[in-house]
């Protein structure tokens, strides 16, 4: 017996003392290295194109400046170069009269299934416009386009044809005529048309001619800058109580004269060193 408890004696201290088994440690994890994300580059503002509210929201700044007696607002000066792209409905209410003097106008000869578009910008003189401050501008001109219904950003006729308002240029006696878009003489080496009209004929089957949508007189450009070097200029010719009217410096890459109904341009007139030319 007392040899028997020694033995197991024994045999427990060897236990204790003998090395221990090392279980096998598992085997390290390899992940593959991540590749860096190029940081996104933002988009060139001069390559983002301003569309009618965007002209519409740049015009209400200045008015605002204007109105309050305060400086045009920081970032303004930063939108010349910048693209756009506007479109101006026209004849909402139908083809013009015979012998219509109507400076943007359509008719359709049902005989020879010709439509016939005429389209001729405002011309306005030094006397017309806000020159530098310094009035050493004198002899500054601009020609371009009134954006009907300023307060809207829809680029369709509108709704409802009830009005009875003549849809001449005169900024002054006629309602909402209170935005443009021009050239200014000089800008970006072109010259202007003189008010030569924008005038094309084009053959239209009966399907093809104007509904209530009109046709839409498209322009494509920059914003410029206007004689006393910003984008847009505004004035108030009667005065405090009057809106404001503004003018905002573009450079024309090409009009178009689109046919909603169609969805197709009836023609385009691209600029050149000589101004838009012809098509």
């Amino acid at each position: 017996m007392i040899a028997l408890a020694v033995g197991g004696t024994g045999f427990l201290i060897g236990r204790g003392t003998s090395p221990r088994e090392v279980e096998p440690s598992a085997a390290p994890v390899t992940t593959a290295p991540v590749a860096a994300q190029p940081t996104p580059s933002l988009p060139d503002p001069r390559d983002l194109v301003k569309t009618r509210a965007d002209l519409i929201a740049l015009a209400s700044q200045a008015s605002d400046a204007l109105a309050s007696g305060q400086p045009l607002p920081e970032g303004v000066a930063d939108l010349a170069g910048q693209r756009f792209e506007l479109r101006l409905p026209f004849g909402c209410r139908g083809p013009s009269e015979a012998g219509s003097d109507s400076p943007m106008r359509w008719r359709y000869d049902a005989d020879a299934k010709a439509l016939r578009v005429h389209v001729s910008p405002v011309v306005w003189s030094s006397d017309g416009l806000r020159a530098s401050e310094d009035g050493s501008a004198s002899d500054v001109v601009a020609e371009g386009f009134w954006i009907p219904r300023p307060w809207t950003a829809s680029e369709a006729c509108p709704p409802s044809q009830d009005s009875v308002a003549p849809t001449g240029a005169d900024a002054v006696t006629l309602p909402g005529q209170a935005l443009a878009v021009a050239q200014f003489s000089g800008g970006a080496g072109q010259r202007l048309r003189d008010g030569k009209p924008y005038e094309t004929v084009v053959r239209a089957a009966a399907d093809e001619v104007p509904d209530g949508q009109g046709l839409r007189l498209r322009l494509r450009g920059r914003i410029g800058e206007t004689a006393d070097g910003t984008p847009v200029s505004c004035r108030q010719p009667a005065g405090p109580e009057q809106r404001p009217i503004c003018i905002i410096a573009v450079t024309l890459n090409d009009v178009a004269i689109d046919n909603p109904r169609t969805g197709k341009s009836l023609a385009t007139w691209t600029a050149d060193r000589a101004g838009l030319a012809d098509r």
